[in-house]
C-alpha cells in the first residue's frame, strides 16, 4: 500500500472527484485489508461503470478496466471515513477471503455489473436481476431469459436423519417476502441460508440524473419504517453538495423526529419479541405504545412515519408552544407505559430464561462480518454514528452509547431498552432547549464532478448514503446502505446449532428490512 492510497474524509464532507484516490488494484486491496485489521469497518463498496459517469473526466485507458470499484471505511477511533478507489476487467482477486465483510458487497458488484471476483467462498445472486451492463454476467444467464427470485443453488447437507425446511418467500403474518432455508439434524439447525430479492425496485438507478421531483419520495419509502433516517442521510448529503448550512431550530426537529423513530421501532421489538415467546402482558402493551410514539411524529408533521418532515435545508414543519407542550406531555406519559410494560420482560424469570442463551452472536463474529446498529452492540462493540461520526445536532448533544456483551436475543432486546431511555432523555433535553429562528434555508446547485459520503444512525443501525456528481451536478452515481445489508448474515449464523423453534425469536431480535436491502 503506497501513501497515497487512501483519503480521508469527514461524515458529510464534500469533496472533489479529482482528489480521491485510483489506485491499482493491489494498492486498493491493501488499503482495505490493512485498515479492518487495523479496527476500520467497510460501510461501502461499489462499483462504478465509466462508459455511464467517467467521474475522473477521462475514459478508462485499455487494459485498466471500464469498472470503478470504491470502498469508504468507517474509522471510528479517528472519527473520520477513509474513501479509495481502482479499475477492475471482467474479473479480479475477491477480496471476501482475506476481507469477509466485503462478502456481500463483491456479491452485489457482480450481479450490477457482471464482473466476477475470483476466490469468493459464496458467489451467488443477492437480487436476482439481469447485469446493469449487456452482455456481461457473473453467471454467464442469457439475458432474455427472466430470472426468478430464490431460484439459486442453495447449500444443501446429506447424512441419515438430516432434513431441509424450507419457510418462504409468503409468510403466514403480514410481512415481506424472503426466503429462508433451513438444514436441520432433528432440531437442531446446522446451516441457514437467507435468499432475497423479492422487493428489489432498482431505486439507486432510478436516483441517477436527479435530484429530481421522484428523489425524495424515493428515500422516503427505502424502508418504511425508516422514513426519518435514510431521508435525513440523503438530505445531508445533498446539503453537503450544495454548501447549504441548515439551521440550528431544523437541526434539533430533525434529531428529535430520528429519535422517535427510534423509540416507536425498539417499544415495537420488544413487544414482538414477547409475543413470540407467548408472553402476552408486554406484548399487548408494546403494540399500543408503539403506535403512541408513532403519533408523536405525526404530531409533528402529520404523518406517523414522518413522510413530509425533512426536506434538503431544513424540515417543512416547526412546533408552535401549543404542540410542543402537548408532544412533552405525551412523551411523559408513553415513558411512565413503556418502562411499566418492559420491566415486566425482566423481571419474569421464565422471560429471561427463553432470551438470555438464544441466538448468540460473538464479538469476533460481530467485528469479522462488519455488523453493524443494536446487533453489533449487542455483541460488546460500540458502533454508532451519533458517537463517532456525528452530524446536526449530535455534534453538540451526544446520546451515550448503549452496549451488552453477551450477542443473544436477552442482549439485543436489553440494548434496545437501555436506547428507549436514553432516546426519551434526549428528545426531552432537545425540547427544552429548543433553538428559536427559521427552519429551512433555501438550497443551491449541487457541486460538480464532486463526491459525499453521508452516514446516519438509524434505528436498526449505521445508513450510509454515497453520493457522485456530473460535470452538470447531477447525480452520476448514488449508493446506498441500508443497516440490514450488513447484518443478514449476522442472523444466518445466530442460528448455528440452535433449536428451529429460536428461528422466530432470532429473527425478530435482528428485525432487518427486505425491502432496505433489496432497494
Amino acid at each position: 500500500m503506497t501513501a497515497n492510497s487512501i483519503s480521508t474524509v469527514r461524515n458529510g464532507q464534500k469533496v472533489d472527484l479529482a482528489n480521491l484516490p485510483l489506485v491499482a488494484f493491489g494498492d486498493f486491496r491493501d488499503a482495505i485489508v490493512s485498515a479492518v485489521k487495523a479496527g476500520a469497518r467497510l460501510s461501502a463498496l461499489f462499483g462504478v461503470a465509466l462508459q455511464e459517469a467517467d467521474v475522473q473526466g477521462r475514459h478508462a485507458a485499455p487494459g485498466l478496466g471500464d469498472l470503478r470499484l470504491f470502498a469508504v471505511l468507517a474509522q471510528e477511533a479517528e472519527g473520520m471515513l477513509a474513501v479509495t478507489s481502482t479499475r477492475v476487467g471482467d474479473t479480479y482477486p475477491a477480496l471476501t477471503p482475506d476481507c469477509p465483510q466485503a462478502h456481500w458487497f463483491e456479491r452485489e458488484i457482480a450481479e450490477q455489473w457482471g464482473v466476477k471476483p475470483e476466490g469468493h467462498p459464496w458467489l451467488k445472486p443477492i437480487r436476482f436481476h439481469h447485469s446493469y451492463r449487456k452482455g456481461r454476467d457473473a453467471w454467464n444467464r442469457p439475458v432474455e431469459i427472466p430470472i426468478q427470485p430464490g431460484v439459486t443453488n442453495f447449500f444443501t447437507m446429506t447424512g441419515d436423519e438430516v432434513h431441509e425446511v424450507a419457510v418462504g418467500p409468503v409468510h403466514a403474518g403480514i410481512i415481506e417476502p424472503g426466503h429462508f432455508r433451513f438444514q436441520c439434524h432433528g432440531e437442531k439447525v446446522y446451516h441457514l441460508e437467507i435468499s432475497l430479492g423479492y422487493q428489489h425496485r432498482g431505486v439507486e438507478r432510478a436516483l441517477i440524473g436527479g435530484p429530481g421531483k421522484r428523489t425524495i419520495s424515493y428515500m422516503e419509502t427505502l424502508a418504511g419504517d425508516t422514513t426519518i433516517g435514510h431521508t435525513l442521510t440523503y438530505c445531508e448529503a445533498v446539503e453537503a453538495l450544495a454548501d447549504c448550512r441548515v439551521p440550528a431550530r431544523a437541526q434539533a426537529l430533525r434529531a428529535i423526529a430520528l429519535e422517535l423513530e427510534r423509540l416507536a421501532n425498539h417499544t415495537g421489538d420488544l413487544g414482538a419479541l414477547a409475543n413470540d415467546i407467548g408472553y402476552l402482558p408486554t406484548a399487548s402493551y408494546c403494540g399500543r405504545i408503539r403506535g403512541d410514539f408513532l403519533n408523536l411524529t405525526a404530531l409533528i408533521c402529520g404523518n406517523r412515519f414522518g413522510r413530509g418532515l425533512i426536506r434538503p435545508g431544513g424540515v417543512l414543519f416547526d412546533l408552535d408552544e401549543a404542540r410542543q407542550k402537548q408532544l412533552e406531555e405525551r412523551l411523559a406519559e408513553a415513558h411512565k407505559d413503556v418502562t411499566n410494560a418492559v420491566e415486566l420482560l425482566w423481571d419474569t424469570s421464565s422471560v429471561r430464561a427463553r432470551f438470555e442463551n438464544a441466538g448468540p452472536v460473538s464479538r469476533e463474529m460481530a467485528v469479522e462480518l462488519g455488523l453493524v446498529g443494536v446487533v453489533a452492540r449487542a455483541s460488546g462493540l460500540g458502533h454508532d454514528v451519533r458517537s463517532q461520526f456525528p452530524s446536526g445536532i449530535y455534534r453538540f448533544a451526544q446520546i451515550p452509547v448503549s452496549s451488552y456483551h453477551t450477542g443473544s436475543v436477552f442482549a439485543r432486546a436489553y440494548v434496545r431498552w437501555m436506547e428507549i431511555q436514553r432516546s426519551i432523555a434526549f428528545v426531552f433535553d432537545q425540547l427544552k432547549a429548543l433553538p428559536d429562528g427559521p427552519v429551512r434555508s433555501e438550497i443551491g446547485t449541487l457541486a460538480a464532478n464532486s463526491a459525499v459520503v453521508s452516514l446516519t444512525e438509524g434505528w436498526r443501525g449505521e445508513i450510509c448514503h454515497v453520493a457522485l456528481t456530473d460535470a452538470h451536478g447531477r447525480f452520476a452515481h448514488y449508493k446506498i446502505v441500508d443497516p440490514s445489508f450488513h447484518n443478514w448474515m449476522g442472523l444466518a449464523l445466530a442460528l448455528r446449532n440452535q433449536q428451529i423453534s429460536d428461528f422466530p425469536l432470532c429473527n425478530k431480535s435482528f428485525n432487518l428490512s427486505y425491502c432496505g436491502h433489496d432497494l
